[in-house]
């Protein structure tokens, strides 16, 4: 009975193993005899075949079957795919991927459909995958936080259609702007929460920066922060500043970020020995001395020191020793809390630019940002010229960022420069409205293309309407005028004036000017100008005076005229430091009716006496002398309104009857203080105090009823500047302190939007 049922169950054994073998074809060793593709309908057969490792004829191999699968998965040409066997073949299954037919976006008003295209990796007519979807969502998060949006929520939408095709939907909820609430530091013991947040890029949200982003949480933007208060620091003085962290903080509603700073100030230090020193034989190491701006016993400054740095190097260069290192030796005196300096010049490495790379540019051409450069492919490497060479770039205004740095080249002594741009718009559409006092209500259009097709040409047309003037202009520039570094352009204008209130007349002039500039040095610049204009003086008043009514009529006026200017100022809007020096020569009488001599002589000087407080002195007088002839009126000078502030326009010199009859010399000087008065200063409001002195004379008639003077007169006082978003408003309140009696005074002046 034993032995039966022994038997019994090694036959049953048996019969299990039999029914659980695999076919023999998945045996290892078994022959495909085929291989079959399944469900392709738009991919190539030989494509599919192409990823497969396994062949026929060949054994099965379970490791390259797998292979096969990893590789056609890996094409993102499918959605499924199947290895299957029957018998000796080898079945291949796949579900192709459908194919984007449109890609659109819903819901997004902050950002606009093409910004949004060109962050995304999927297009119109490449193959639709989950992966490539569910990453351009992510980017597009990202995008929309980086414009304050951190509330935004994103659905991808599938619409199939027919062929395998589908259309992709991007549903956006923007939500609302995620702004900073509070910018907080924690370690600042020299200077207050208010005087830090002024030095640095990210601003708090408050109702009136509509025109801003600065106060939304970009963490770029306070990497940039970070940076801002190491240079602000160590230009006060503090060498161990550093920054331990800047953290940005979600609150709970998610409405809004809190930016906290920590910070370690560390001691304050002064310069303590300055020296110069140099490896370069027959250098004068004197005439070097006088180029450094820093000095023993003043507060240490980073930024003077950079500066030294420059002025050092560059002044070497120019001697001509090509290669040039300056190299500040800093020891820092932890006792005396003093920063000994060591201006070591000696020969930097001997390398030379091979080559100039230039990226991100997809309007603007290569020539324009080259010719910037004083660096060219082949010329010896210096680091001061690559400095000067990016600060052009930025000032063309063409781009967002400028990032300009080297590489090492081919060999050891070549470098190749990459300059990578971020271009912005560089065309301008300004409608506007304003008022002056003296040209009344203003209306203002303008169409200007600043980098025109690209090639950094400048192309404006305006139109302005006003009560009291009108001016329709057309003007063009070539910056690089046959690819030489000469600017060359024209202007058309038309102008009417009402100077009934002023003169008793009305002025009309139609003209056309052609110019060229070109830069004498680094600072220093020439411009050459011919204009032909014709003037008409009409509508003179019944009671006007009968000097004025001999001015009736038509004059032409040929001028051919040049500037010289010296320019040494940090910024041209609103100058901090430096000087401007012009001097203007403008000759009448090469053809046309009017024959004159003109010379003007002008200077600015600004000082930054505190943070943002700047003082500043102007002076300009001119000299015009006719030729022969009389002196027309519309060649003469007037004083007052603007340029001499307490004084009606054309209010300060000859007079007859009441009429400004303008002079042949003038001078007016102003002694000026810029300050902030205690609001934000992102609002860009600041406060004047002025005192203006001058003097206009040399009346061309000679008559007993011309009133004439050049004694000096004197206004002062106090006004308000506002660089706003809709243009510039000025408002001015000016005491005369002395005057003539036949002077015209106007104590309060507004303007507001007007070019004029």
């Amino acid at each position: 009975m034993r032995l039966k049922r022994f038997v019994g169950v090694i036959a049953l054994c048996a019969a299990c193993a039999v029914a659980a073998a695999p076919p023999a074809v998945a045996q290892r060793g078994g022959v495909i005899t085929s291989i079959v593709v399944q469900g392709n309908s738009r991919v190539e057969l030989e494509t599919i075949r192409s990823y497969i490792a396994l062949r026929e004829g060949q054994p099965y191999d379970p490791e390259a079957a797998d292979r096969s699968l990893k590789a056609l998965f890996g094409t993102g040409l499918f959605s499924d795919v199947v290895l299957q066997q029957d018998g000796s073949r080898l079945v291949v299954k796949v579900v192709e991927n459908p194919i984007i037919n449109r890609v659109a976006f819903e819901g997004n008003k902050k950002l606009d459909d093409d910004q949004l295209k060109q962050e995304i990796q999927t297009k119109p007519r490449t193959v639709f995958t989950q992966a490539k979807v569910q990453s351009d969502v992510s980017r597009l998060v990202e995008v929309y936080r980086r414009a304050g949006k951190f509330n935004a929520r994103i659905e991808p939408k599938v619409i199939k259609l027919d062929q395998n095709r589908v259309d992709l939907v991007f549903e956006i909820d923007e939500g609302a702007t995620t702004g900073i609430r509070r910018i907080t530091f924690v370690g600042n013991e020299h200077f207050s929460d208010g005087t830090l947040r002024e030095k640095i890029r990210t601003t708090e949200s408050a109702w009136y920066r509509l025109f801003t982003s600065d106060d939304r949480y970009d963490p770029d933007r306070l990497n940039y922060d970070k940076e801002l208060l190491r240079k602000f620091y160590l230009s006060e003085g503090y060498a161990d500043f550093r920054v331990v962290s800047a953290v940005a903080e979600l609150a709970p509603d998610r409405d809004g970020f809190y930016v906290t700073f920590t910070i370690a100030e560390g001691d304050r230090y002064k310069f303590g020995k300055i020296d110069v020193t140099t490896r370069f034989e027959g250098l004068d190491v004197e005439a070097a001395k006088a180029l450094v701006t820093t000095r023993e016993g003043d507060w240490y400054d980073a930024d003077q020191v950079e500066k030294t740095i420059t002025a050092i190097a560059e002044a070497v260069g120019t001697l001509g020793y090509a290669f040039v290192d300056v190299r500040p030796n800093i020891r820092r005196n932890k006792d005396s809390l003093t920063i000994d300096v060591d201006y070591d010049i000696q020969e930097g490495p001997r390398v030379y630019v091979e080559r100039i790379n230039i990226t991100g540019n997809t309007r603007t051409l290569d020539k324009v940002i080259r010719r910037e450069f004083r660096l060219g492919e082949g010329d010896a490497f210096n680091t001061a010229k690559l400095r000067r060479s990016q600060q052009r770039l930025q000032n063309l205004g063409f781009f967002e960022k400028v990032d300009v740095s080297n590489q090492p080249g081919s060999a050891a002594d070549k470098t190749i420069i990459e300059v990578n741009v971020v271009e912005q718009s560089t065309g301008e559409i300004s409608i506007g409205a304003g008022y002056s006092t003296s040209s009344g209500i203003l209306g203002d259009i303008s169409v200007r293309e600043r980098n025109l097709l690209g090639r950094g040409q400048d192309l404006r047309v305006g139109l302005s309407l006003g009560t009291k003037s009108t001016q329709i202009d057309l003007g063009f520039t070539e910056p690089y005028f046959l690819d030489r570094n000469v600017s060359a352009g024209f202007d058309l204008f038309r102008i009417t004036r009402d100077n009934q209130k002023t003169s008793s007349y009305d002025e009309s002039t139609l003209g056309f000017a052609l110019r060229a500039g070109w830069s004498i040095s680094e600072n220093t610049r020439q411009s050459v100008k011919y204009t032909l204009r014709r003037d008409v003086i009409k509508n003179v008043g019944d009671n006007a005076s009968p000097l004025i009514k001999a001015q009736e009529g038509k004059t032409w006026t040929s001028e051919i005229g040049t500037v010289v200017a010296w320019d040494t100022r940090d910024n041209r809007l609103n100058p901090t430091k430096g000087w401007v020096l012009r001097y203007a020569l403008d000759i009448g009488g090469l053809g046309g009716t009017e024959h004159y001599v003109r010379n003007r002589l002008e200077g600015q000087w600004y000082y930054e006496i505190f943070s943002e407080v700047v003082f500043s002195l102007s002076a300009q007088g001119g000299v015009v002398q006719p030729i022969n002839d009389d002196l027309k009126i519309a060649n003469r000078y007037f004083l007052g309104g603007d340029n001499f502030r307490g004084f009606r326009t054309g209010g300060v010199g000859p007079h007859s009857g009441g009429d400004a009859l303008g002079g042949k010399y003038y001078y007016v000087g102003t002694a000026e203080l810029s300050f902030p008065i205690g609001l934000p200063r992102e609002l860009g409001i600041l406060g004047k105090a002025f005192v203006d002195a001058g003097s206009l004379w040399g009346a061309e008639e000679k008559d007993p009823s011309v009133q004439d003077s050049s004694a000096l007169r004197v206004s002062a006082g106090v006004g308000l500047q506002w660089v706003s978003p809709f243009g510039p408003i000025r408002i001015d309140y000016g005491i005369p302190i002395q005057k003539e009696k036949f002077d015209k005074t106007e104590r309060f002046r507004f303007s507001f939007g007007t070019r004029l």
